[in-house]
């Protein structure tokens, strides 16, 4: 379970963040959503440990991530940026295998070994392990990136905004990818979500942010509502219900 505490970033003076409490429920997809300069990716950043709070602290299943030895922390909790891209010239294979450093310290085992080919079956890639990143499509890197999360065989996994620049049908792909983890595979999937429809679609809780602040939390039938969304928003829309399926539409 994550649980946070009185935390605060800020910056050069200003806060970006500022939350009492909240609480991310085990299990499930939870999605972050809000307009711009919401506080989301930093929040998502203190959670993974990838910026230091102000002030606060937060907790995994009751210990300060702050205090976890890094190898610890990178057993139990993984993280993927908004900005993925690498330096390197990499085939997929060698992406994917660095999710299973926490474990082989760079010697990989046949345990190892089997987590890899296990990832790259599940996001389609196994065809495409020898080939390198620059030579993929961009739906087809990001689920090369989302193979070394999962491979890395981690209790929370978290991801920064996976759907950018992401066409419609890979952008449902990587969502579909995300509630496997979560449902087939145990794990607690936490996203920060630009798009309404996805988060209605495929989350089971979702923390609406707003000005650093969490405006509300809950299950996607509280969250996804025409006054909130469009206090957030500061936008018109309708929410509707076809097919047992909520729709977000904006206008004007």
């Amino acid at each position: 379970m994550i649980r946070v505490e009185s935390l605060t970033k800020t910056y050069a003076g200003s806060t970006v963040v500022d939350i009492d409490a909240l609480h991310l429920p085990q299990g499930g997809v939870t999605a972050i959503i809000g307009p711009n300069g919401a506080g989301k990716s930093t929040l998502l950043s203190m959670i993974g440990r990838l910026e230091i709070p102000s002030t606060g602290r937060v907790l995994l299943d009751g210990q300060d991530v702050r205090t976890f030895r890094n190898n610890t922390l990178a057993r139990r909790l993984a993280v993927l940026k908004q900005d993925n891209t690498l330096a390197a010239r990499l085939t997929v294979h060698d992406l994917v295998a660095f999710g299973r450093y926490p474990y082989s310290r760079g010697r990989p085992t046949q345990e190892d070994r089997e987590q890899i080919d296990a990832a790259l079956d599940l996001v389609g890639l196994q065809d495409f392990r020898y080939r390198f990143l620059d030579e993929l499509s961009g739906g087809q890197r990001q689920r090369a990136f989302i193979a070394m999360v999962l491979a890395q065989d981690t209790e929370y996994a978290l991801f920064d905004e996976p759907l950018n620049s992401l066409d419609i049908n890979h952008a449902v792909g990587v969502m579909r990818l995300l509630g496997h983890a979560a449902d087939e595979m145990g794990k607690t999937v936490v996203v920060v979500l630009h798009d309404l429809n996805f988060a209605a679609r495929h989350a089971d809780h979702i923390i609406a942010m707003q000005a650093g602040k969490v405006v509300e939390a809950g299950p996607v039938a509280r969250i996804i509502r025409e006054d909130l969304l469009r206090r957030l928003y500061d936008t018109g829309l309708t929410v509707t219900t076809r097919n047992n399926r909520v729709f977000v539409d904006v206008f004007g």
